[in-house]
């Protein structure tokens, strides 16, 4: 039979850090530098050691770059958040973002402002109705044709 061990009392402190006491490290075997995944289940936290595989050495950025990766950090998050409302990133930020691993090589061009901005004109134009729907490709066609 299971006996559930007497629950650990412990202080949130400054920029949200807390310490995890001794006998909840040994028993979940954590250790410095380990990753933890933290969830809200029911309005409870949970925390889960995580596992992760060694990838491939990080690039080196110079400190311009780690700024713009900052920066970029922060549009992709709002982006994935309310892309309808955000904004795009710049061609520096595009550039430390994929160098970085964060943003695919190859989707570079979506994050930009440039594209975000037709997103967002895109995503306007359909919440006011100003679009049109099609009972078939033929009448789809016909309308390109006819622009």
């Amino acid at each position: 039979m299971h006996h559930a061990s007497p629950a650990s009392l412990t202080r949130l402190k400054q920029k949200g850090q807390i310490t995890l006491p001794k006998r909840v490290r040994d028993r979940l075997g954590l250790s410095e530098g380990d990753f933890l995944e933290i969830d809200v289940e029911g309005g409870r936290g949970i925390i889960m050691p995580r596992r992760v595989v060694s990838a491939a050495p990080s690039p080196r950025l110079s400190s311009k770059e780690q700024q713009a990766l900052l920066r970029a950090q922060k549009k992709i998050t709002a982006i994935n958040a309310d892309w309808a409302n955000s904004r795009g990133l710049t061609e520096e930020e595009v550039h430390a973002a994929s160098k970085a691993g964060l943003i695919a090589e190859d989707q570079r061009w979506w994050w930009l402002e440039s594209w975000q901005e037709g997103e967002r004109e895109v995503e306007a134009d359909y919440k006011n109705g100003n679009y049109e729907v099609f009972e078939s490709a033929d009448d789809f066609i016909a309308s390109l044709k006819s622009l």
